[in-house]
């Protein structure tokens, strides 16, 4: 819920003079989220919004969408012409000279710059020091209240007992000899979504053998593997509560069709492990002593695990990301490869660790949720993380 007083009283901690949030066409979809506009609502032309640390925000809309900003406070400036858009922008920051905004130098974090050059050009012209609004964000839209906190715990039991019944499913079938594929297990993981209450924005992965080696795999009815006796199973799920503001919980699992697993597979797998706690080890410590932390910090202390093993350049991809009403929320990620992530991690945010290890042959991933509490105290959700690879036909 859009709270001013809060919003200000944040920006003067954060010695800002204001925020302009700008949006054209949905292009801003973080700057929408901050003033909660309705994702139906699409609006055809610019619209600005400056809040400034103290005093009246003030408006700035086009004549034929004058409503646009009706459900904020804050004076009303319309503009016409593009001459007019322009000289109003001046006067939207005439006085103040450090002004967030949803940019970043360089691009160098794309989650948060929504806001293009010219536009950025535009404002610079008034004098301007543009800042990265990156942690403000967060503070209103990643960090978790209450509710949303017990609403991730609810979905977590939902999507680390999906792998009970998927991992059962499996070794049920094979053991019997009934011809199962990917997207088989992928069904049965959805129904036992559908039983308990939650939902998911996309199907789970379940990927067999070499496509478990591609982060991203997404099986294809009629293009998926077969799933047999002696085969290693990967399985990316991720579900939230059937309630407004519900969270997601994000987990991934590995396993092995067969009796004993092989050697390699559990070498590779205790690797990953190292360097999911790793990261942890790193959050905890870090809230442990009160010491900031930020994004890129923690990739970097998972990453060192894996190249020091040797397998730094199978590990494609960052090692978390922000987890709230979106899957990939928009707060911090855990990122010091893809970008340099230099948002901060904040109290009351979530975010996956997920190390892999993507080979030519299979890839193990290894994820969990993180939470920091609003006192500082680090939770790891969805159940103990896993520590082997479980052999789904042994024992029986």
């Amino acid at each position: 819920m859009f709270d001013l007083g809060k919003i200000q009283a944040v920006l003067r901690e954060d010695k800002l003079d204001g925020w302009l949030l700008y949006d054209f066409r949905g292009l801003n979809v973080l700057a929408r989220r901050i003033l909660d506009m309705p994702s139906e609502k699409m609006l055809s032309r610019r619209w600005y919004y400056f809040i400034p640390a103290t005093g009246e925000p003030r408006r700035l809309v086009h004549r034929i969408e004058s409503a646009a900003l009706d459900h904020v406070p804050g004076s009303k400036d319309i503009y016409l012409r593009w001459q007019d858009l322009e000289k109003s922008v001046g006067t939207l920051v005439q006085g103040v000279t450090r002004v967030a905004m949803e940019y970043v130098p360089r691009n160098a974090n794309p989650y948060v710059s929504r806001v293009d050059a010219g536009t950025v050009e535009l404002v610079r012209s008034f004098g301007v020091d543009i800042v990265p609004s990156g942690d403000l964000i967060q503070r209103f839209e990643a960090c978790w209240d209450d509710d949303q906190w017990a609403m991730h715990l609810e979905a977590a039991k939902h999507t680390r007992s999906a792998y009970d019944v998927a991992f059962e499913f499996i070794a049920d079938m094979v053991r019997d000899g009934i011809p199962i594929r990917e997207t088989t297990v992928q069904q049965v993981i959805l129904d036992h979504f559908e039983r308990n209450g939650v939902a998911a924005d996309h199907a789970p992965i379940v990927a067999v053998g070499p496509n478990s080696g591609d982060p991203h795999y997404e099986p294809k009815a009629g293009e998926d593997a077969p799933i047999r006796e002696g085969d290693f199973v990967l399985i990316d799920l991720w579900a939230k509560c059937k309630k407004p503001r519900a969270v997601y919980s994000d987990l991934t699992r590995t396993a092995f069709v067969g009796k004993e697993v092989p050697p390699r597979y559990q070498e590779i797998f205790a690797i990953v492990a190292a360097a999911r706690d790793a990261a942890i080890a790193k959050v905890r410590s870090a809230f442990a002593t009160k010491t900031p932390l930020l994004g890129w910090e923690v990739d970097h202390a998972c990453r060192q695990v894996i190249e020091k093993a040797g397998y730094g350049e199978y590990f494609c991809h960052r090692t978390g990301h922000s987890i709230g009403q979106e899957v990939h929320g928009n707060g911090a990620n855990m990122d010091s490869l893809e970008t340099r992530e230099d948002r901060r991690v904040m109290l009351r945010t979530c975010f996956s660790v997920e190390p892999g290890i993507y080979l030519p042959e299979f890839g193990i991933r290894s994820e969990v949720d993180v939470f920091v509490d609003s006192d500082g105290k680090v939770h790891v959700t969805g159940g103990d993380p896993q520590t082997f690879v479980p052999a789904l036909l042994a024992g029986k």
